[in-house]
C-alpha cells in the first residue's frame, strides 16, 4: 500500500470518530460542502506558494492539498481506488484527445 491509501484508509475511520478527539472527524461532520470549501482553501496556499516559487512551502501545502482531497472524496463516499482507476485509463492518452472524448 501507499501511503495515500493509508492516509485515505485513517480518513475512513475518523468517519465514525468523536469529532473532538480528530480533526479529520470534526471537518467530516461539517459536511461535504465544508470539506470542499477547506481543500479549495489549501490548493489556493499551494498556488500561492508555486508562484513564489516557494519550494518548501510548496511541499508543505501540496501535501495539504493531497490531504483535504482524500477529505473532501470520503465525504462523498469516493474511494480514492477510483480515482487512481481514472488516472489509470487516461494513462497513455494525449490530454487535448481526453478532453475532446469527454460529453459536454
Amino acid at each position: 500500500m501507499s501511503v495515500l491509501h493509508d492516509l485515505a484508509a485513517t480518513i475512513e475511520t475518523r468517519k465514525s470518530a468523536d469529532p473532538d478527539s480528530s480533526w479529520t472527524a470534526k471537518l467530516l461532520a461539517k459536511g461535504p460542502e465544508k470539506c470542499a470549501e477547506k481543500f479549495g482553501e489549501e490548493a489556493i496556499e499551494a498556488i500561492i506558494a508555486a508562484v513564489r516559487n516557494d519550494r518548501e512551502n510548496l511541499t508543505y501545502e501540496a501535501a495539504d492539498v493531497l490531504y483535504h482531497l482524500l477529505v473532501m472524496l470520503a465525504a462523498r463516499d469516493i474511494p480514492l481506488d477510483d480515482v487512481l482507476g481514472e488516472l489509470q485509463r487516461r494513462q497513455g492518452t494525449s490530454g487535448i484527445a481526453e478532453k475532446s472524448a469527454r460529453q459536454p
